[in-house]
């Protein structure tokens, strides 16, 4: 008889009564639940028990989420799901640079949370289908989906996750214009156009890696990649 292996999800948040309540929801969608109150309990906790995915708080006692996930993805890739409760884009941008795959803004709704976890792992698990898929070779660019490695002009580029996501997502459609709701749908898996800004957040990220010629946004509908016959 075929058994299911149950996910397990790794809340790091200091504030009591959000952290019962993440929990909570998450347990009773079926995942087994971890939870630490500080920076280096959860480090110490994702090193004991790996998880399959992180909800993270940005502002936490001992040291930030920010360092939290610099620690936990230089030691095993693994999704995250950043909780910051401010809306500034600096932010933003500073945890998708050490890792995180996506943020949720307080306060927010438990249901939308748990959408976005069962994205994470989705998306997890379609990489880990990519095991033995061709490279992609466009131009100067060349993207290794069973690595997850990228290379330009012989360069080597370090991705984020989500990145490299979206950047083979791209590149599955060449010069195609991509509109951002689409994007959201096929690279993060969400099933509304709320996230927006998330999108430009890591195109941003990527033209600064990679060249700000790589990706054109074509202004009110979205982006497509641009390469070179």
């Amino acid at each position: 008889m075929e058994t299911t292996v149950q996910r397990r999800i790794l809340v790091v948040e200091d504030e009591r009564t959000i952290a019962d309540s993440v929990a909570a929801r998450l347990r009773a969608e079926g995942y087994a639940v971890e939870v630490a109150g500080d920076g280096p309990a959860a480090v110490a906790a994702a090193r004991r028990t790996p998880p399959d995915a992180i909800v993270l708080d940005v502002m936490l006692p001992g040291f930030d989420g920010l360092e939290v996930c610099r620690r936990v993805q230089a030691e095993r890739p693994v999704p995250v799901l950043m909780l910051t409760a401010r809306d500034d884009e600096t932010d933003l941008l500073v945890g998708l640079a050490v890792g995180a795959d996506d943020y949720l803004t307080k306060p927010f709704s438990m249901r939308e949370l748990a959408a976005r976890v069962h994205a994470l792992l989705r998306r997890a698990q379609r990489n880990a289908d990519r095991a033995g898929a061709a490279p992609l070779c466009l131009g100067d660019l060349e993207i290794n989906l069973a690595e997850r490695r990228v290379r330009r002009a012989g360069a080597e580029a370090h991705l984020t996750p989500t990145e490299f996501d979206l950047l083979a997502h791209l590149a599955q459609h060449p010069r195609t214009v991509l509109p951002r709701e689409r994007l959201l749908s096929d690279v993060w898996g969400w099933a509304d156009a709320s996230g927006t800004r998330t999108v430009d957040s890591h195109i941003k990220a990527l033209r600064r890696k990679l060249g700000a010629d790589l990706i054109r946004t074509v202004h009110g509908v979205g982006y497509a990649l641009e390469v070179t016959r």
